[in-house]
């Protein structure tokens, strides 16, 4: 039975963007079934498949699995050939820490960058602990390449992209289109996973959302409360 991902929009959804984007690089297959959210009976919907009544979740056969971290765990197991997590203990174990810090922490820049694919791309000054936050995502993307992926030949946090970098793709999301200012390093690995196949695919679907919205509503001042340009 093919597996199954519950999705929320592509322009919004940055939990929903973490194990597609995953499933994408590593050729998992999969069937997806989008919900758009902040509709009448968006929720209830969602409900039908999530026990928490959010999105993403991953329907494996009689298994439910709801959290983007445990998705992702819960495809490591049954394809460990994906190479998700670093086969090396030291570096999994290490992955394993900084995608965790990224499911639980930086509330400021989640607060005033919520992901919106639509916003044109430039700088928006942003308060001190936006930018605190920004700092430290910066120091620990450029210690896991320093320390586990220099060597690896490829550009992502471990070597090949897996489950760290599938966690923080959200972020290099909300760092490219608010203009955070970046050093460098960090821009030269926003542009590698912004070259990936899979974020082409999910920016792309994203674009057509925004579309179908101003086709809908015309006058659509807004996106969440950010003016759209």
């Amino acid at each position: 039975m093919a597996l199954r991902l519950i999705i929320g929009n592509k322009n919004y959804s940055s939990w929903s963007l973490r194990p597609w984007i995953a499933m994408k690089a590593a050729g998992i297959s999969f069937e997806e079934t989008l919900i758009p959210l902040y509709e009448p009976g968006s929720a209830e919907e969602i409900r039908k498949y999530s026990p928490a009544g959010k999105v993403p979740v991953l329907i494996d056969g009689g298994d439910t699995v709801w959290e983007s971290l445990a998705i992702l765990e819960h495809l490591a197991e049954k394809f460990p050939q994906a190479g998700l997590w670093p086969s090396d203990p030291r570096a999994r174990s290490h992955a394993r820490a900084v995608a965790t810090e990224m499911h639980a922490g930086f509330q400021p820049l989640r607060q005033h960058c919520t992901m919106n694919l639509w916003l044109p791309a430039k700088p928006r000054p942003q308060p001190d602990e936006v930018m605190a936050n920004v700092r430290r995502i910066e120091a620990l993307w450029a210690d896991c390449r320093a320390r586990f992926g220099k060597n690896a030949g490829e550009p992502f946090l471990f070597g090949t992209f897996g489950a760290a970098d599938a966690m923080y793709a959200p972020v290099v999301a909300r760092f490219h289109n608010y203009g955070l200012p970046v050093g460098a390093q960090t821009r030269a690995y926003m542009d590698a996973v912004m070259a990936l196949p899979a974020w082409q695919e999910w920016h792309a679907a994203a674009m057509q959302e925004k579309w179908i919205m101003r086709h809908n509503e015309p006058d659509w001042p807004l996106v969440r409360g950010v003016p759209v340009a």
